[in-house]
């Protein structure tokens, strides 16, 4: 036991009484970075936390991307839900609490356990998911548990179990590095997983014969580094790697004595190869790449044993997620790729603890411990371990179907635990729709104000991160323990206990006598080693050296990798390196293939293509990021990102307010012009909400199309209309504090979050307003009277413009800029006006000219969140001290030198420089540095 133990402690120059470190994970994508949070000695302090990456975490190895890093800026309360609620009002636990239980029991009792269902998220612990599974198919009788993570990674787990016998990923971190070719399908890592790409730049650097292929319909910030990029057409990736196994066996570059002894059924998945791809020009001309580039891909792929497919949101989304996923792992097995150092298919996970979800049974067709709801031993086996006579027998209802059924009026309850349906689900007003329609809604979060809050009839103040203490597990299957860094805001509670509490008021009390989330995880880890041998119930999930743990070595539980076994007591870093899967009989199947387009056309009415995904700095829903003003400088508003030939055709201006429409619903969203987009296909990101941005949810345009075996929405297939908003005045209205009313009558409307105060960023179109009365409903104050408030004030009607100042003893308080011209100027500078003291008349004169006073600096649009360096600093840099690389640049202003993410954009700016009059020869020196 002691191999799986690490104290933690603080670095020896950390000892003293001033400070502490506490050791934990970061809660946003499935990389699972460690964090070494530095705080006051004083245990009651919320001060904000120095944030480090963890340099023990053999994930990170103490590098952290701009979300991790700026996570001491998402710490305070502000925002937060900090008292339980009851139909609106403020209200005491127990009441909260008899009122759910109450309700809850009345409808089960009334219409059975069927109609009530949990929505669960991969933001939750591993603690957290373990007992709301076991409440709802242990207790309450119903499979319909489901979670964000059908979102994102349910097609995956099809595929694994398809092919491997259960839920496993076969790799691990370290073969992104042994690898000798990594292909990147469906993934922009550099954005996404920006840790992880990291791991692949240095090897690239390290080994320069290590190539790297991106796969991907957008010239994404993963091909600044690849030796190929295939801007494949969306919806054809099955049919580019069934075409890769038609090839490989007729090149006679399959190992035929791996699939003699370690699978079966390639007879059949070749013969579907061979009739939807019989050749590279015909696989060539569906995907609309060209034949040489197939040809290269396939070679390098026959050629290099050590070849690494990486595959995540752009493959698994999609009506055809799950089949793609197999074409993938079909030709792995094909050439004996599987589980060997540098040779996997590899999953990349979305979420922190998407993983952990799938361990304890998350999903509405698993049970916990990676056991199938539909197997009757399973069912047995968990049924008495818990001592239950009431584990369901059929899956419940996955995610989409789930708040369809709610809409009909099938299921008439429904808890939401650490998610916001109403942004994230396709067809969102629907979602929202449903839920304003439910009888009764319940909401477990730590944020006050969500979309889907708004149609909670009962609301939990959970503990937010900073604040909970249980595991989560990575991408490669790694389990890391988030601890608290500061006490429970208000009256939070962990997200375990609110269900326990529940629980015993249904009448469970002592299947959920937990008194700590330890108990939790022992009990989890006692439930994978029950019956798990090969000559009873063997799963390929296990943790069984964990299930003694009490709570001072869960305390000090160091990462370590699944499966746990008396075998490998420190853990496994991959699995079927041995040959043997977990079926039935040890074999790994192919699967048969026949690829299908995207469910929805495009026609005339709707004819682009909408993909969408995440940007470098923001995450999910932007409840967390969104509060830092660090993250965001880089993509500060919702943009449409379109083919100069589209913006031509549609007449659309870069910096214009775009209207996008689909047969579910519309979205606005800034014009970004990009020749690195295929034409005919648009981008749009996934995190602006109503909170954030008006008419800014792109889950209301995505259609509900879903995988027939995963149920993963069709997330980067939409077929849309684009055109121009016609707006007649375009603003900026800066503020000190939020101003609910402001611009209540704008067409656009984008709430950004500053140092000191919020921006908005506005656009109408129809009449324009009386801008002299408007502006100073929205600017507040108007019943402020005396010498302590102050208008500035000018207009020029003749060229539409108009500004507005409000001041109070001399301070900002609040501006609005108008102007018909979409291209406003830059106003980074203008944020600082509201921390400074009283204004100098040149200071004055700055708010009304729109320029910034004589000798204020500007940095611009950021480029490297990380150490908050802008586009205006960065191409003065390069101007008057003649950098000419990223190194250069890096060691000037740090840029570039963190999680790297903003490398391409450094690079692209030294090419802006330089390209005009440097050699060739020079610039792509340049480039590559």
């Amino acid at each position: 036991m002691s191999a799986l133990i690490t104290p933690v402690r603080a670095d020896a120059s950390d000892r003293t009484p001033a400070s502490r470190c506490v050791r934990t994970t970061c809660p946003y994508c499935g990389t699972g970075c460690g964090i070494d949070a530095r705080l006051p000695a004083d245990l009651d302090s919320r001060a904000v936390a120095t944030i480090e990456g963890d340099r023990l975490h053999p994930t990170n190895s103490g590098s952290l991307c701009s979300k991790g890093s700026h996570l001491g800026e998402t710490l305070s309360t502000r925002g937060r839900l900090l008292r339980p609620e009851l139909d609106g009002q403020p209200c005491h636990w127990e009441q909260a609490l008899d009122a759910a239980a109450e309700r809850l029991g009345a409808i089960i009792e009334t219409h059975g356990p069927d109609a009530v269902a949990f929505y669960c998220s991969g933001q939750l612990l591993t603690e957290d998911y373990y007992v709301a599974n076991k409440l709802m198919k242990g207790f309450i009788g119903s499979a319909n548990i489901d979670t964000n993570s059908r979102l994102c990674m349910s097609s995956a787990v099809v595929g694994h179990k398809r092919a491997f016998g259960s839920d496993s990923v076969p790799a691990c971190y370290l073969d992104l590095e042994l690898a000798d070719l990594v292909v990147l399908t469906g993934s922009n890592a550099a954005w996404c997983h920006p840790i992880l790409f990291q791991r692949i730049r240095a090897a690239k650097q390290a080994h320069p014969g290590k190539r790297l292929v991106v796969i991907d319909p957008r010239r994404t910030a993963s091909c600044d580094d690849a030796d190929l990029h295939l801007p494949i057409k969306p919806g054809t990736d099955a049919l580019l790697f069934n075409g890769l196994l038609n090839w490989l066996a007729e090149q006679q570059a399959i190992d035929p004595d791996y699939i003699a002894r370690h699978t079966e059924q390639f007879d059949s998945a070749l013969a579907a190869a061979r009739s939807s791809a019989p050749d590279i020009a015909t696989v060539a001309a569906a995907c609309e790449l060209e034949v040489a580039a197939v040809e290269h891909f396939f070679r390098w792929f026959a050629e290099t044993p050590k070849t690494l497919t990486a595959f995540s949101q752009g493959v698994n989304q999609s009506s055809a997620g799950s089949d793609k996923v197999n074409a993938i792992i079909n030709v792995h097995l094909a050439t004996g790729r599987v589980g060997r150092p540098g040779a996997s298919p590899f999953s990349l996970t979305g979420q922190p603890n998407a993983m952990g979800g799938r361990e304890v049974g998350g999903l509405a067709n698993q049970l916990a411990a990676h056991m199938n709801l539909e197997d009757p031993r399973h069912r047995a086996l968990v049924a008495q371990f818990w001592g239950s006579e009431r584990v369901p027998e059929q899956a419940g209802l996955k995610a989409v179907e789930l708040f369809e059924a709610i809409e009909a009026g099938r299921v008439k309850a429904v808890w939401v635990m650490a998610t916001n349906p109403v942004d994230s689900l396709p067809d969102a007003d629907r979602v929202r729709a449903a839920l304003e329609r439910c009888e009764l809604v319940i909401l477990s979060d730590c944020m006050d104000r969500t979309d889907t809050a708004a149609s909670a009839h009962i609301r939990f103040p959970a503990t937010a991160w900073g604040e909970r203490d249980g595991t989560v597990t990575n991408a490669e299957r790694c389990i890391s323990r988030q601890r608290p860094l500061q006490p429970s805001a208000g009256e939070s509670r962990p997200d375990w206990w609110i269900i326990c509490q529940l629980a015993r008021r249904l009448g469970f009390g002592a299947a959920f006598d937990y008194q700590a989330p330890w108990q939790i995880f022992r009990e989890h880890a006692a439930l994978s080693v029950l019956d798990n041998r090969p000559d009873v119930l063997p799963r390929g999930f296990n943790l069984g050296p964990l299930a003694h743990i009490n709570s001072t070595s869960y305390e000090a539980l160091a990462p370590i990798q699944w499966p746990v076994s008396m075998e490998a007591p420190a853990g496994s870093a991959r699995r079927f390196d041995d040959g043997r899967f977990d079926t039935d009989n040890g074999r790994a199947r192919f699967v048969p293939i026949q690829p299908r387009p995207p469910h929805y056309r495009c026609d005339h009415a709707y004819p682009l293509v909408l993909n969408t995904g995440r940007v470098r700095d923001q995450w999910h829903t932007m409840t967390r990021t969104g509060l830092s003003p660090s993250l965001s400088g880089h993509r500060p508003e919702p943009e449409v990102s379109l083919h100069p030939d589209d913006a031509a055709r549609y007449g659309l201006r870069p910096r214009e307010i775009a209207r996008l429409r689909s047969r579910w619903g519309r979205l606005l969203a800034r014009v970004a012009l990009s020749d690195q987009m295929r034409p005919g296909e648009l981008f749009v990101p996934m995190h602006w909400n109503d909170q954030f941005a008006r008419e800014g949810r792109v889950g209301a345009l995505v259609n509900p199309a879903t995988d027939p075996l995963s149920g993963q929405p069709e997330s980067k297939h939409t077929p849309v209309a684009i055109e121009a908003l016609d707006a007649r005045w375009y603003g900026i209205l800066l503020s000190r504090n939020p101003l609910p009313a402001a611009a209540d009558s704008a067409d656009y409307r984008t709430r950004i979050c500053e140092a000191r105060g919020e921006r908005l960023m506005l656009a109408g179109s129809g009449e324009e307003p009386d801008w002299p009365s408007t502006a100073r409903r929205w600017l507040g104050g108007e019943a402020e009277t005396g010498a302590a408030q102050e208008w500035i004030e000018y207009e020029d009607r003749s060229q539409g413009v108009y500004r507005l100042a409000r001041l109070r003893e001399g301070r900002l308080q609040a501006l609005l800029w108008v102007d018909p011209d979409p291209e406003l100027p830059d106003t980074q500078w203008l944020g600082a006006l509201l921390d400074a003291e009283p204004l100098e008349p040149e200071q004055r004169r700055a708010l009304l000219s729109g320029l910034p006073p004589q000798g204020t600096r500007c940095g611009g649009a950021t480029v490297c969140a990380c150490f908050g360096v802008g586009k205006n600093t960065l191409l003065e840099a390069i101007r008057t001290r003649g950098l000419n690389s990223v190194d250069a640049l890096g060691q000037a202003l740090k840029a570039g030198t963190n999680c790297g993410s903003c490398l391409p954009e450094l690079r692209a700016l030294i090419q802006q420089q330089y390209s005009p009059r440097m050699p060739p020869s020079q610039a792509g020196a340049s480039r590559r540095n």
